[in-house]
């Protein structure tokens, strides 16, 4: 096994209405949400600095995003970087 490689794993955690993202196992970041009916909304999204500028952010969002929609329920952006993934990402609409 090469040192470069990892395992990027996005798990969602309901018991703290939120899903992260692990690389090798460690917590490198999270997007919380809290749900209104059939909304879910999202109002937070952190990548740990030690883990910034490597695409986990997006890599979250969107499978975060997919999971929501698989469910039927729908996004609603209040956090920025969740708007502006949408914004780019017109599958999600």
């Amino acid at each position: 096994m090469s040192e470069s490689s990892t395992t990027t794993v996005v798990e969602r955690v309901d018991a703290e209405r939120r899903y992260e993202i692990l690389v090798d196992g460690r917590r490198a970041g999270l997007t919380a949400y809290r749900d209104l009916g059939v909304q879910r909304v999202f109002f937070h999204t952190e990548i740990d600095e030690a883990f910034a500028g490597q695409g986990l952010a997006s890599q979250l969002v969107q499978q975060a995003l997919a999971d929501v929609r698989a469910s039927g329920m729908r996004i609603v952006p209040v956090c920025p970087y969740v708007a502006k993934f949408l914004k780019r990402h017109d599958e999600f609409a």
